[in-house]
Order: structure tokens, then sequence, then C-alpha cells
């Protein structure tokens, strides 16, 4: 990785006696998949300008249980949450935050009946954190004349009902901001949430991914912005399924910011 990125685990925290603002969860997704690991390594990028005190746990973090859940398979997510949350607990974890709404969710409503109580936030909660705190800036004419659309992540919205921090963040970069037709909490799924993602598609006429990029690209944007990995994988397929990969970017908050950053 050419990038200088600084990146602290919990043991190496704990070895030296420290204990981190905040713990970046990284998840499955940010982990694994290279698309989503660019996302991933944007959100760093944010934390080190800003001189956030962070750590991630590196290769003892294990994926939440929550397909497992979504998929019906209650035994196994107990299992991985339990694990998870004694490691949390062992390195006295307060807050954590996250750039994927499904890790976000488990961890901040599925946790705490098992025994892990934290603060969980959603990476554009914690970047419009830090922009009203005054410890972030970008460059406000790098999306100047920009059409952006936001793409709303069911665990985060309807789930959560966090509809305002990425808008807040976005109506920031100067850009155009349009809305979908459907948006908020009448936002269509992207296709992949309940462990949709890991499943054939069901039989139908069109699949979701497609129908819910046509409501994008009919707000004729040059950015479809998201705030999570598989909405990004899901978007990008659909922005692909219509030839328009050349005019019409996939983005996510993470990455905007940054790139405004010239990170």
């Amino acid at each position: 990785m050419s990038e200088n990125l600084i990146v602290p685990t919990m043991a190496q925290m704990m070895a030296e006696g420290k204990q981190p603002e905040i713990l970046f969860w990284v998840g499955s997704a940010g982990s694994f998949d290279d698309r989503a690991k660019k996302i991933s390594r944007a959100f760093v990028k944010i934390l080190n300008k800003a001189n956030v005190n962070f750590a991630v746990l590196g290769t003892e973090e294990s994926c939440t249980g929550d397909v497992a859940k979504r998929a019906g398979n209650e035994f196994l997510f107990q299992m991985q949450a339990l694990m998870n949350i004694e490691l949390l607990n062992a390195y006295e974890v307060k807050k954590i935050v996250t750039c994927d709404p499904h890790s976000f969710n488990c961890l901040k409503n599925e946790y705490p009946s098992l025994g892990g109580n934290y603060e969980v936030l959603h990476h554009t909660q914690f970047i419009q954190q830090l922009l009203k705190e005054g410890r972030i800036d970008f460059n406000k004419d790098t999306y100047k004349g920009s059409r952006i659309t936001f793409h709303d992540p069911c665990y985060l919205g309807r789930a959560n009902n966090e509809y305002q921090a990425p808008r807040e963040i976005l109506s920031q970069t100067n850009a155009e901001i349009v809305e979908m037709k459907r948006s908020k909490s009448s936002a269509l799924c992207c296709g992949a949430g309940g462990a949709q993602m890991f499943k054939e598609p069901e039989k139908g006429n069109m699949e979701i991914n497609v129908l819910r990029t046509q409501d994008a690209l009919e707000t004729t944007p040059n950015i479809i912005a998201t705030g999570c990995p598989y909405c990004n994988t899901m978007m990008t397929d659909g922005v692909k399924f219509a030839h328009k990969e050349n005019e019409v970017k996939v983005l996510d908050i993470a990455e905007i910011i940054a790139n405004a950053q010239k990170l």
C-alpha cells in the first residue's frame, strides 16, 4: 500500500497503556471486498487528517453475525456476537464507528441484550461531528457544479432513522444535491440487505438494484453517493447495467470528503 496510513490496533494501544477515542469497526466488506477497502482507506485518511485517536481490532475483528441473523441462523449470530463482545469488553471499548450500516445496526441495537453496550456511530454521523467541531475542512470547490443524489441505506435510514447526517455533509460540498422520487423513509432498498447479497435473485421482471439505479439516474446525477459498501456494489452494478459507468460515478460519502481534502 503506497499510502502512509496510520492504523494502530487495539492490541498495540493496550500494550502502550492507551485508550483510543474511537474503535473503527472495519466490517467484513471493508476488510475483504476490493471496492469497499477503498471506502475504509478513505475514512482512515479523514481520521488521520483530523488527528482522531482511533484504533482497529485488526486480525481480532470477526463478523458481527448480522448476515447469519438475517438469514435465520440465530445460533451462529449469538456465537459470533458473544465472541466479539468478550473481546470488546476486554479492551474496555466505549465508542465504535463503522462505515457499514449493517454492522452499525447490529452493534447498536442487537449487541446490548447480549452484554455489549457501546456508543455506536455510522461514519457519516462521525464525519458530521468532526465538521461541526471544526476538526476537518475541505475544498468547497471540488464538487461545485456537480449533481449528487444520495441513496439511503436501509439500515441507516429506515432502521435507525438517520437521514440528516449524510445530507448535511453533502450540502457543504457546494454540489447540487438532488433527491430521488423515493428517498428517506420511502427509499427503495438496493437489493443487498437482509443477506440478499449472498443469494440468487428471485423470479421477477427486474432486479432490485437495476430498479433502484433507475431512480438515481432519473435525477441525471454526476455522482450517486452512498453510505454503505453493499449499496455501493449494487448501485455500481446498476450503473454498469445502464451503460452509464463513463458518465456517473458511485462514491461513498467518505470518498467524496477525502477527495475534497485531496487525500
